[in-house]
C-alpha cells in the first residue's frame, strides 16, 4: 500500500487495483462547490450583485484544483445564478423571473412594469438602409425600399435582457427616431401618427448559442444560448407598420405563450 499527500481536506490512499477512487472524488469535487455556492446566494450570503474572489483565490479557498473552480462557475452561469463579464470578473445575479407574454397587444414595457420591473432602454443607434428582402416581405414593402432602422438595449433593472432593430417603413414614417427620443416610447410614437392601436401579427422565435458579441452585450455566460425573434406589428386591418429582430437573454427572461380557444 502506497500514500500520496495532497493539499485539500482528503489524503488519497491508493490500493492495487482500486486506483478510482481519487478520481471520482476529483470529478465531484465541482459539484461540491456548485452546491455551497448555490446556497450561499440563496441565503443572501452572496448578495445580487456581489463580485466572486479570483478563481485562484477561491480556488485556495475550497482547497480544490481551479478547474473544479472554473466548472462550477461556469454551471451556475449556464443556470443564470452568476454573471461572468469579460475584463470585470464574476458577479451574482438573480434568478430568471422575468417573464414576457406574447400575446395579440403584446407591449414590452406594459409587460415587465406590471411585474414591478423598472424598464429601461439604451440608445445603440438609428440609420436609414434599403430594406433586405425579408424585411421588405415583413414590411409589405419592394426589395430596397428605404426603411428606418433603430437599434435599442432593453434593460430591466439596470440588467440588460435583449437587444436588436425596430424597421419602420421610412417614408410612412417620417422623423420616427426624433419623435422617439422625445415621447419615449413605440405606442406614444404610433399616436403621434394617428395610429391608436395596433396587433402583434406575427411572432416566431427560435434558440440557438449565444455568439461572443451577444454574449458581451447581454453580460451572460458564452455557454448559455439565446432567443431569436422575429416580429411584425400590424394596424387591426392587418396592414404592417413595423417589424423586428431581436436577441433576448435566455438567463433573465422565460415565455409565456398564452393558449386561448377560439
Amino acid at each position: 500500500m502506497k500514500t500520496y499527500g495532497f493539499a485539500g481536506p482528503f489524503r488519497l490512499i491508493r490500493v492495487i487495483n482500486r486506483p478510482y477512487k481519487f478520481i471520482r472524488m476529483i470529478r465531484n469535487k465541482w459539484r461540491e462547490i456548485r452546491a455551497e455556492f448555490e446556497q450561499d446566494i440563496m441565503d443572501g450570503v452572496l448578495p445580487v450583485g456581489a463580485k466572486l474572489p479570483t478563481g485562484p483565490d477561491l480556488a485556495a479557498a475550497y482547497q480544490a484544483g481551479r478547474h473544479s473552480v472554473r466548472r462550477a462557475i461556469t454551471e451556475l452561469a449556464k443556470e443564470g445564478l452568476l454573471s461572468v463579464e469579460q475584463g470585470r470578473g464574476t458577479f451574482v445575479q438573480p434568478r430568471p423571473v422575468l417573464e414576457y407574454t406574447i400575446g395579440a397587444r403584446t407591449h414590452l414595457r406594459s409587460n415587465l412594469v406590471a411585474q414591478g420591473v423598472d424598464v429601461t432602454s439604451e440608445y445603440l443607434g438609428v440609420e436609414q438602409l434599403q430594406a433586405r428582402q425579408t424585411i421588405a416581405a415583413d414590411l409589405g414593402l419592394e426589395p430596397d425600399a428605404p426603411v428606418i432602422a433603430s437599434r435599442r438595449m432593453t434593460l430591466a433593472d439596470g440588467e440588460p435582457i435583449a437587444f436588436g432593430t425596430l424597421y419602420h417603413d421610412a417614408s410612412r414614417f417620417t422623423e420616427y427616431p426624433e419623435r422617439r427620443a422625445v415621447m419615449g416610447s413605440v405606442s406614444a410614437v404610433y399616436k403621434s401618427y394617428g395610429i391608436d392601436d395596433y396587433l402583434r401579427g406575427s411572432t416566431e422565435m427560435n434558440a440557438r448559442p449565444a455568439r461572443a458579441i451577444e454574449a458581451q452585450r447581454l453580460r451572460q455566460h458564452p455557454d448559455m444560448p439565446v432567443i431569436v425573434i422575429r416580429t411584425v406589428d400590424t394596424l387591426l386591418d392587418g396592414t404592417p407598420i413595423a417589424c423586428s429582430r431581436m436577441i433576448w437573454s435566455a438567463a433573465r427572461v422565460k415565455f409565456n405563450i398564452p393558449n386561448k380557444e377560439d
